[in-house]
């Protein structure tokens, strides 16, 4: 599990390419690297990945076909930088909520709206289906940052950004029409999901109901 407060950004530094698959070398902060061993995950852009090897503050992570079709990891280059976090612990403060590391999409940057001290954003998600999940003043994921999700339309929606959230994450020096990954609140999730089912068992119900009493 991981809170949604990004830890740093790291580099890409070399990129090996495999039939659906792919290593990645990237640089980690020197205040994250004390008790990281191999199998420790730490989440790329909010998404939980492996550590496969250290070499210094060199660490490798190896990315099957589902990351890359799922997740931004795939259009990554050398000398791209990532938000990075390591796992939670129990005695961790949580101070965004409470993410998987699982995305399960991808976000278009849509439109970008700056005035002083502050930054907001407008993202179109990639399977519009999954607007349903997001809410206005709900918890959402953007490339590993807890956020609060803002104005909410039928195909759109927006997220402010303080000056510390543009400093230490990369979503300071993103443009329109890139790629970002989304990791729904699970909650929200859950909540949603089972009001459509309680809505649909009932309205299959009354149809029949009205069927029987049509006989």
């Amino acid at each position: 599990m991981f809170t949604g407060i990004v830890q740093g950004t790291a580099e890409v530094l070399a990129i090996e390419e495999k039939p659906n698959f792919r290593t990645h070398i990237v640089r980690l902060p020197g205040d994250m690297l004390p008790g990281l061993a191999l199998g420790a995950s730490v989440a790329h852009n909010g998404c939980c990945l492996t550590v496969t090897e250290i070499n210094g503050d060199q660490v490798s992570f190896d990315l099957v076909k589902e990351t890359l079709r799922i997740t931004n990891l795939g259009d990554l280059k050398v000398g791209d930088k990532i938000n990075v976090e390591r796992a939670a612990k129990f005695s961790d403060e949580i101070g965004g909520h409470l993410m998987s590391g699982h995305i399960m999409t991808t976000a278009e940057i849509s439109k970008i709206l700056t005035s002083e001290n502050n930054r907001e954003i407008w993202f179109t998600l990639q399977d519009p289906r999954q607007m349903k999940y997001i809410l206005h003043k709900g918890f959402i994921g953007i490339d590993g940052i807890s956020l609060t999700v803002g104005e909410v339309t039928k195909t759109k929606f927006c997220v402010h950004l303080i000056p510390e959230t543009l400093t230490r994450t990369t979503l300071g020096s993103k443009r329109l029409g890139q790629r970002v990954n989304i990791e729904i609140d699970p909650h929200t999730q859950a909540i949603v999901d089972t009001v459509e089912r309680v809505l649909a068992q009932r309205d299959a119900a009354s149809v029949a109901t009205v069927a029987a009493g049509s006989e």
